[in-house]
């Protein structure tokens, strides 16, 4: 079984990469919800980690609160796309800067 510490350095590699996700990729909406999604994975590692290693169960039953956060941020997020790319044949922000009803 891998120890806390182990658990904790994953949980920093997959935030840190879905912080350079952000930071270095500003073109690609579709990457900056990758990103998104990684930090809160990041996250549920974490929660999970401290519940079973602290034997408290709560940390467990917040993830599923996370993750059905998640699953809605990416399914609208995703349907926004596709009706922002059929209108304007385009995903890149700097394309996207004007939003108009």
């Amino acid at each position: 079984m891998p120890s806390l510490m182990e658990f904790l350095i994953l949980a920093a590699l997959l935030f840190g990469i879905g912080i350079a996700g952000i930071v270095l990729n500003r073109k690609n909406i579709i990457v900056l919800l990758m990103s998104i999604e990684l930090i809160l994975l990041a996250v549920n590692t974490n929660f999970v980690a401290f519940s079973y290693f602290l034997g408290n169960i709560i940390g467990q039953a917040f993830v599923f609160f996370v993750l059905t956060v998640a699953a809605a941020e990416a399914a609208i997020g995703l349907a926004i796309l596709v009706v922002i790319y059929r209108k304007r044949h385009t995903i890149e922000v700097q394309a996207l800067d004007e939003l108009k009803g």
